[in-house]
């Protein structure tokens, strides 16, 4: 891997977001009952619905939440969403991506490029930056939570088929390939493992820094698409340094 860590910033991000936990409740609401739609309501036969529901908990969500949506789903709810993904530019070039599940494709497309166009960004055409980043399986340990050392959690790792390990002072951070996500997120948790973190994300492939001129502006973009109802997720090849 390039060395990128993910957790601190997923911790700023997830503690800036309690603030409008209503509108994420509303987001996970909405993956939930996708998710129990188009695989069926069981999450043990339906890796995806478990994923969303772990991503669901870790957000605090109420399990009544939880299970509203996924009898909405067994339902004859006629709602339906779809998943688009849409690319651009921020502030001093760094490539973003932007993953929407919308009941209107007219309304997210212009919110999304108005963000963008606000806030110094520039919204790009389909494939434009998507290249520049992997699918990823992504699991964190927090560290506090286990007595077991880097050699050890890398043994654990290897043996579930994990790709990768980072270290920090206050996590172990694994990649995963996308189809081995499951298998390996099981296996440590049957090894005794408490996971933070686990979900399917995109990386990049390399960074760019944020100009420290334009470090207010990407802030706001970024800021300006989190907010929105129809965005599930914002990724950015963004230094963290």
């Amino acid at each position: 891997m390039s060395g990128h860590s993910k957790w601190h910033n997923i911790q700023g991000r997830k503690n800036a977001q309690d603030a409008k936990r209503g509108k994420v409740f509303q987001k996970l609401s909405r993956e939930i009952y996708m998710a129990a739609k188009s695989g069926g309501p069981d999450p043990s036969g339906n890796p995806t619905l478990r994923m969303v529901m772990d991503k669901a908990r870790a957000a605090n969500m109420p399990k009544t939440n939880i299970e509203r949506a996924i009898k909405k789903a067994e339902g004859n709810s006629d709602e339906h969403y779809d998943e688009i993904t849409y690319e651009g530019y921020a502030p001093g070039g760094v490539a973003v991506l932007v993953e929407a599940l919308t009941d209107n494709k007219n309304r997210t497309a212009s919110d999304v490029r108005v963000a963008f166009t606000r806030n110094g960004g520039s919204l790009g055409a389909t494939g434009s930056v998507a290249y520049m980043f992997d699918r990823k399986g992504y699991i964190v340990i927090d560290r506090s939570t286990t007595d077991a050392d880097e050699d050890q959690v890398l043994l654990d790792v290897m043996d579930a088929g994990g790709d990768d390990l980072e270290t920090s002072d206050d996590a172990f951070e694994i990649y995963t390939d996308p189809k081995q996500f499951t298998a390996v997120r099981d296996a440590l948790e049957k090894a005794g493992y408490k996971l933070a973190n686990a979900e399917l994300t995109m990386i990049p492939q390399n960074t760019t820094p944020v100009p420290d001129d334009k470090k207010e502006q990407f802030a706001h973009l970024i800021d300006a698409l989190e907010d929105n109802d129809d965005v599930s997720n914002v990724y950015t090849a963004a230094d963290d340094e």
